[in-house]
């Protein structure tokens, strides 16, 4: 197991450039296990990756991943603006009492995504773009019943 530390600066000007460099790695990199702190004095976010790296063979050709839903920027109906304003109220809930950033909870497009697509059961989240076993693991009864109650 290795271990890498990243800093994501709040401040706009790098939050995008950091946050592409730690999606980079994260799409490389078999990840173990995560801790983050909040730096007050210096305004960022110390993210630290326990990892594996994840060998190909040179010459082996990877597997296509299925094609997994991810709404574009279409219009809501009034239904859906609902559901994504409930659900992002419950990733702000959320990230505060976890301390982590929202989008570490999920992004604004997998939550327009769970808007759009509805889904029914924790298998039908898999179809989602952005959602894995971790994120299903950790969010998804909550996101469910989330759903339901809507």
């Amino acid at each position: 197991m290795k271990v890498k530390v990243f800093k994501i600066r709040v401040d706009e000007e790098y939050l995008h450039t950091d946050q592409k460099m730690l999606d980079a790695f994260l799409e490389s990199h078999d990840i173990i296990k995560v801790e983050t702190a909040f730096v007050n004095d210096e305004n960022y976010w110390s993210v630290v990756m326990y990892f594996d790296e994840i060998k190909m063979a040179k010459d082996s050709v990877k597997e296509p991943k299925p094609v997994k839903y991810s709404a574009e920027d279409d219009t809501l109906t009034s239904d859906e603006t609902a559901i994504l304003d409930a659900l992002k109220c419950w990733r702000s809930e959320k990230a505060k009492e976890q301390n982590l950033p929202t989008y570490f909870i999920a992004t604004n497009k997998e939550l327009l995504s769970v808007a759009k697509y509805k889904p029914a059961r924790k298998e039908e989240l898999l179809d989602i773009k952005g959602f894995g076993k971790h994120k299903i693991e950790n969010y998804g009864e909550e996101i469910l019943e989330l759903l339901e109650s809507i």
